[in-house]
């Protein structure tokens, strides 16, 4: 009965905050996309303090533009230099460490000098020259699956970004096409991703998601992101990625697919009580 065994080693990514090796589960989350500066300290602290209760690690994730849109009428954000210094606020007002994702090469190395981790999105995971500028920031690598890849090809871009020089890895299972406008998620394959060398996050929000759904806009299945917390936190993944906002019904992008604040912090305590019991010694 022995199946694929975890082989994630832990990858820093700031001071006092690692991912993966057995580690407890860290939290990669925050809002879709930057609206303003006062939607992003407002979610950017309720994270922090329930991160601080739960005594887990938690980096803050926003978009400063959302380059793959359903409809030219889409709001993309702020762009590159007002995002940055939206993040940096955050940063600097909660202490936490950033996420956020790129969509070219030039991208990499001015979002690099604000931005912990960076996030590379899953319709671009195979390109190379993406990859290789963000693998020369030394900033370690939030490599989104694409939905049409299997588990063994996206342990296949991890070791083209380990070869081109990153300094660390973690792959992100957001679902897969299930035919037309739809998602699912294949617990047997997150667990083939964990048996590679690369620590493993789930997003648990846009695996909700019904991509096209509502014709210029893409649908969700917000009531089914706590339950995926639980189930993808029972399997011993390394990390949740998840997005809320106080009102997701007046998200700028992705509403149906985020959770309330509130709903944030129980997913949480849920996913942590879950995490702690999967991972203790003799289990």
């Amino acid at each position: 009965m022995a199946g694929p065994e975890p082989g994630a080693g832990a990858i820093s990514v700031a001071p006092g905050l690692s991912i993966g090796g057995g580690g407890p589960l860290v939290f990669i989350a925050g809002i879709n996309v930057l609206e303003d500066g006062g939607l992003a300290l407002e979610v950017g602290h309720a994270l922090a303090e329930a991160a601080a209760a739960l005594g887990v690690g938690l980096v803050f994730k926003a978009s400063f533009d959302k380059a793959n849109r359903s409809s030219l009428a889409s709001y993309r954000g702020p762009g590159l230099a007002r995002g940055l210094a939206l993040l940096a606020r955050v940063r600097d007002a909660t202490g936490l460490p950033l996420c956020t994702d790129i969509h070219t090469a030039e991208q990499a190395a001015p979002v690099a000098e604000v931005v912990d981790l960076l996030q590379i999105p899953a319709f671009l995971c195979r390109q190379t020259d993406l990859l290789a500028a963000a693998a020369a920031t030394g900033r370690p690598l939030h490599i989104k699956k694409m939905q049409m890849m299997a588990p063994a090809d996206a342990r296949g871009v991890a070791a083209k970004a380990r070869a081109l020089g990153a300094a660390g890895v973690v792959l992100c299972e957001r679902g897969t096409a299930f035919g037309y406008q739809n998602l699912v998620v294949d617990p047997l394959g997150v667990v083939e991703l964990r048996a590679g060398p690369e620590p493993v996050s789930v997003d648990i929000t846009h695996a909700v998601q019904l991509p096209g759904a509502r014709g210029t806009s893409t649908g969700g299945r917000r009531w089914g992101v706590l339950p995926l917390a639980a189930s993808m936190a029972a399997l011993g993944v390394d990390a949740l990625f998840f997005e809320c906002h106080p009102r997701p019904d007046e998200a700028r992008c992705d509403g149906p697919s985020a959770v309330t604040v509130d709903d944030a912090r129980r997913l949480m305590a849920r996913a942590v009580a879950i995490d702690r019991m999967v991972k203790a010694p003799g289990w």
